[in-house]
């Protein structure tokens, strides 16, 4: 595991998009109107790293759709209803996971079509569940990067919405209310532990789930938590991001760590993390399956993706043996 000691925090980069929300009321009232959610289980966990307590926000359950992406696209998408019907309205997104899914659940909810992109790397089964909740699915690129560019091509070709979990220079309103939605995780997380953390372990493909709870965790108790970004050594978009000062695309192999395996960062993300994240810290693809027999041991089967916060707490990314630490479980097991 490698660290990097954030030289911004407090002040943050300067680019030129807005900053991650941190009030979840919006998004919360819109969720008392869906009948899937419910709130997702905060687990404590003993005795795997050492630390004082850890708690496990378990996002395996989220919406009937298996991940916390539930909480983006679809919150995105029903926000849009809120202003009339969606019917002829067709919405594209490149997934390498579960934004996918929720982007596939959302358009079906409120009578709009979803088209997604995979790259060769995802596996079949996916491809199946994302049919299976009414959408079509187009193969394109042998990484995640090449089918965002064969979405983005496809919704400028067709007139369709383009819907990432990224955001770049031009493209930051519907990501920014994307990253909005997961607010309603890090409400939900806490109000359920019993004291504040003193660390808070964030898993990082884009940025879009740490920089929302970042920026939420820095609202709700200022600079008392360490917020601590976890990405694959084989995709270090934010650690390198930060460590030059500037958004850089990194290159890599594919990792294990395959809904993390992204090597452009979402500048929204990087905006705010660069202000909010106290360190960033690489994990080695050994590093993340090691873990995983420890978590289906004790009812928290994941995947090398879900588990990534967490195996950055056993690999010793916190070391101080008092330490009250919050980590999320962000999927299924496959």
């Amino acid at each position: 595991m490698r660290r990097l000691e954030n030289p911004w925090r407090g002040k943050g980069l300067t680019l030129d998009v807005p900053m991650p929300a941190s009030d979840a009321g919006a998004v919360l009232a819109l969720l008392q109107n869906c009948p899937a959610h419910t709130e997702t289980p905060l687990v404590p966990v003993a005795g795997l790293a050492g630390v004082g307590c850890a708690w496990v926000k378990d996002e395996r359950t989220r919406m009937g759709l298996g991940s916390f992406k539930a909480l983006g696209a679809a919150h995105v998408i029903a926000h849009a209803a809120q202003s009339g019907p969606l019917d002829g309205i067709t919405y594209v997104t490149a997934s390498a996971g579960n934004h996918g899914l929720s982007v596939a659940a959302g358009a079906r909810v409120f009578g709009a079509r979803a088209v997604i992109y995979l790259s060769e790397t995802v596996p079949a089964v996916f491809a199946e569940r994302l049919r299976a909740k009414g959408a079509e699915v187009v193969r394109a690129g042998h990484d995640y990067e090449a089918s965002m560019q064969a979405a983005a091509q496809a919704a400028d070709e067709n007139g369709w919405i383009l819907l990432s979990d990224s955001s770049w220079e031009g493209y930051t309103e519907l990501p920014h209310r994307l990253m909005e939605g997961y607010l309603a995780m890090a409400e939900e997380a806490a109000n359920q532990l019993p004291e504040p953390p003193t660390h808070i372990l964030l898993q990082a493909g884009v940025g879009g789930l740490a920089g929302a709870v970042a920026a939420h965790a820095r609202a709700r108790w200022g600079d008392g938590p360490q917020i601590i970004v976890v990405e694959p050594e084989a995709a270090p978009a934010l650690y390198e991001s930060i460590r030059l000062g500037e958004a850089v695309e990194t290159t890599g192999p594919v990792s294990v760590m395959g809904r993390l395996d992204c090597k452009a960062p979402s500048l929204i993300a990087l905006q705010g993390l660069s202000r909010d994240a106290d360190a960033f810290v690489l994990i080695t693809e050994a590093e993340a399956e090691e873990v995983l027999p420890a978590l289906a041991a004790v009812d928290l089967a994941t995947t090398a993706s879900g588990g990534a916060g967490l195996a950055a707490l056993i690999a010793g990314a916190v070391s101080d043996p008092n330490a009250r630490v919050l980590t999320f479980l962000t999927e299924a097991p496959e």
